[in-house]
């Protein structure tokens, strides 16, 4: 029920300043700090949440652009200048309207980039949290949107088999992490990209690659994957898209799978790349798929059941790259861009 009280609280926000174009400075976003009620409008369905850590997430570049009038898609997933920006993350109930939450109760799903933020939740838009033997943080993350697209993008859309070949791009970054377990586990071959020497050391001693090359000492990244694959790919889990994606299709296998979840080198470009290697779709039968986790949210109950074992075990590997306060949010965000961060990016705002 409803809190009667009239306190409030200061809250300090992460604002847009303008619309984006190249590649994002944090710059583009500023601190502002305004007062919210501790108590949600009697009658109201809305939650008043503590935000505790919020999910660095590329896709967000996407959303600071200025929207395309002709595309509803793009009004309606743009930012608002002068207004919060928004993503995922983890928070705590403070007061709530709402018959499904009580005060007290954790939850993930979409917030603004703030201290406090009012909600309305929805069964598509916010989680409760039942399994708390984990860490909370993890729900930016592992168990939450990147764990999801990990494994709807791996499971569903590649249907790996026991000794197949599995390159995957941007693989230390938040899902591919991920994805090189859940191809070990599989019993494929592995192989990833990475833009360092620490990140590459990391992919073969922490998340157990196969093999690993820093695609930034390649001057020629279709010989590279050559090398490392010499029979070819079976399952390419596409995070880049640009020169990469046009190396890779040199050198899939007939009847290959491509998952698209991100093309993050495209993001910040006036003009995107394009591909000369695209008629090996045809050649090779190549199927490609995008997606996005947010519409795959029916099956989450599902991979919640399928990772909690292995996490409780310790058979997965997950690592984070915190920031701690939520002044620092801006500069992690922008790090995405510049591969500034080993595993996971998220920021804790709060604590616990």
């Amino acid at each position: 029920m409803a809190n009667m009280g009239l306190a409030t609280a200061t809250n300090n926000q992460v604002i847009l300043r303008d619309y984006v174009s190249g590649f994002p400075k944090e710059s583009d976003m500023y601190m502002a700090a305004t007062t919210v009620d501790l108590s949600v409008p009697v009658g109201s369905m809305t939650v008043l949440v503590k935000n505790l850590y919020l999910s660095c997430d590329p896709r967000s570049r996407t959303r600071m652009g200025k929207p395309d009038p002709s595309s509803p898609a793009s009004l309606a997933h743009a930012y608002a200048i002068g207004k919060p920006i928004t993503g995922f993350g983890v928070c705590k109930t403070i007061d709530s309207g709402h018959p499904n939450f009580k005060t007290g109760d954790l939850l993930w799903g979409r917030v603004g980039w703030e201290e406090y933020s009012l909600i309305t939740p929805t069964l598509s838009s916010h989680f409760k949290i039942h399994h708390t033997d984990v860490p909370l943080s993890y729900y930016t993350g592992l168990l939450g949107i990147t764990g999801l697209t990990a494994y709807v993008g791996f499971y569903e859309i590649c249907s790996s088999k026991k000794g197949e070949t599995v390159f995957v791009s941007a693989a230390s970054g938040a899902v591919g992490q991920l994805v090189g377990q859940f191809a070990k586990m599989s019993g494929c071959y592995v192989v990833g990209s990475a833009s360092s020497k620490e990140k590459v050391d990391l992919l073969k001693t922490k998340f157990g690659y196969d093999e690993a090359f820093n695609y930034k000492e390649e001057h020629d990244l279709s010989a590279a994957l050559k090398r490392c694959f010499p029979e070819g790919i079976d399952i390419y889990f596409e995070n880049v898209g640009g020169k990469m994606l046009d190396a890779v299709l040199q050198n899939m296998r007939t009847n290959g799978r491509i998952a698209v979840c991100g093309m993050i080198s495209q993001y910040n470009l006036e003009e995107p790349e394009g591909l000369r290697n695209i008629t090996n779709i045809y050649h090779k039968r190549i199927r490609v798929q995008g997606f996005a986790a947010i519409e795959c949210f029916d099956r989450y109950s599902k991979f919640l059941e399928f990772v909690l074992p292995y996490i409780r075990q310790g058979k997965i590997t997950y690592i984070e790259d915190i920031a701690q306060g939520l002044e620092n949010g801006p500069s992690a965000l922008i790090g995405l861009f510049h591969g500034k961060n080993v595993g996971k990016q998220l920021v804790a705002v709060a604590p616990e």
